[in-house]
């Protein structure tokens, strides 16, 4: 496989890697750094045919957000330029990403969803149109994760019940942006580079239009962002009453569900402690 790998990459570069040092963070493919005998140095990700459409969502953010320049994109294999990072996110970083994302979410669109299906973690993201954002986060996003994790076997069906029960009453606690927002879509840590307190760039989105809070959401569910994100951004990006109190955790149910999809577990339990929270 390494011998392949190699010669994909000559392929693709013009020029044989001197060096292949595998990387953290490869959740659903490998991840290495390359060094090319060219002197070149690029990440190599490397896994299944979704890697071309991972290729596609950072070309479509690069407009807009710092992400790795795209080198090459096919079926199996992505090449993108190397970001230098390693430093914590501290709140000098964190302000940074604030102004990143409040810049981010002020590109818009006419509905809700995306011209074609994405991934998140690997998995299939439906995105069909619709000028409704409760009912595309109700049929595209809750109730089609959670249909897929039960199907998987690591949803119980009483659990599964119960969440449809909740999306059904969506509007007492959600109500319809004033507009669709661009958001990265899968916002922890792990996809957020920076070094000595700036950002250096994003990385693997699962990109759609959408209300932004559930970015936002997404931002705290694995600590990634606190106070120091939140105030630069409020400043930018005025955000209503009751996020954190109300809409945080509904909005989190989307990401529990991709984990129990992809990984079950403990996730099983986060998601029963937010439906019982909501009264399901």
């Amino acid at each position: 496989m390494r011998q392949g790998l190699e010669r994909a990459i000559a392929r693709a570069t013009g020029s044989p890697p001197a060096r292949m040092t595998p990387m953290g963070g490869g959740c659903v493919a490998q991840v290495y750094k390359v060094v090319l005998e060219s002197g070149d140095t690029m990440v190599a990700k490397v896994g299944d045919d979704g890697l071309a459409l991972e290729g596609f969502m950072l070309g479509y953010l690069a407009d807009h957000l710092p992400v790795p320049d795209v080198i090459h994109a096919e079926a199996g294999l992505l090449l993108m330029t190397h970001l230098e990072s390693g430093g914590p996110l501290d709140d000098g970083a964190q302000a940074d990403a604030a102004e990143l994302l409040a810049r981010l979410h002020g590109v818009t669109a006419e509905r809700f969803g995306f011209d074609r299906p994405t991934l998140i973690g690997g998995l299939h993201q439906p995105n069909d149109q619709d000028p409704s954002w409760l009912a595309f986060f109700r049929d595209q996003r809750l109730l089609y994760m959670g249909r897929q994790a039960a199907d998987a076997g690591r949803l119980p069906g009483a659990l599964l019940a119960r969440l449809e029960a909740l999306a059904g009453r969506l509007d007492k606690w959600l109500a319809e942006p004033e507009r669709p927002s661009l958001i990265h879509g899968d916002m922890w840590g792990g996809n957020v580079l920076c070094r000595d307190g700036r950002i250096t760039g994003f990385v693997d989105p699962a990109i759609y239009y959408a209300d932004p809070e559930i970015e936002l959401a997404f931002s705290t569910l694995f600590g990634t962002f606190g106070d120091a994100f939140f105030g630069p951004y409020r400043e930018l990006r005025p955000m209503a009453p009751g996020f954190f109190e109300e809409r945080r955790d509904l909005y989190n149910l989307y990401p529990l569900l991709v984990h129990v999809r992809l990984f079950g577990g403990s996730y099983v339990g986060q998601v029963e402690r937010t439906l019982g929270r909501y009264g399901f």
